[in-house]
């Protein structure tokens, strides 16, 4: 990828290519894990390359190490913060608990940015996650998409160590009384 092209451009061009069903259903199949990493380096790796804009995704010597595997799969979760189709909820709820922060943190990223509520529970157990960036991550999620009951569990970070995570839970609180349309504290 360019530094001039953005993961939205690529993502346009990979849609303008081979159309945004097919994009997405690739990225179904990365995130998964209906296409493997040896697959995406290897037979797939066109498609991975469409996705990512960049000839060699991750820049890695081949064999890529499988450690970074998981790196397509955060690829493929990034894609849905630009495209979109209703069945891929339930990739991302299984995505919820992938072994990866990153893809888990990509997750909640887009569980805020489409509101989607239903994905709201699979991501609380991330906000103990060690990373301030996850907890703030599902903090926002929380605001963005959760429910009255859900501010329960996001309360007892406002006194997080740190201040990121501190000040997504007074957005989260606020945003989630002005959706809501009631009080939440």
């Amino acid at each position: 990828m360019s530094e001039r092209e953005s993961p939205r451009d690529v993502v346009r061009a990979a849609c303008a290519a081979y159309g945004e069903d097919t994009v997405i259903d690739w990225c179904v199949a990365f995130l998964g894990g209906e296409i493997s990493g040896e697959a995406a380096y290897g037979a797939e790796l066109p498609k991975l390359v469409a996705i990512t804009g960049a000839d060699n995704p991750g820049g890695w010597k081949s064999p890529v190490d499988p450690v970074n595997y998981y790196w397509i799969r955060v690829w493929a979760a990034r894609v849905f913060l630009y495209i979109w189709r209703d069945d891929v909820v339930d990739v991302l709820r299984r995505a919820a608990d992938d072994p990866a922060w990153r893809v888990r943190e990509h997750v909640a990223k887009i569980t805020a940015q489409r509101e989607l509520g239903q994905l709201v529970d699979a991501l609380l157990p991330d906000l103990g996650h060690e990373l301030p960036r996850v907890r703030a991550a599902v903090v926002r999620a929380v605001g963005a998409a959760g429910e009255f009951e859900h501010a329960e569990a996001i309360r007892p970070l406002a006194d997080d160590p740190d201040q990121a995570v501190r000040v997504a839970v007074e957005r989260a609180l606020t945003k989630l009384e002005e959706r809501l349309d009631r009080p939440v504290h």
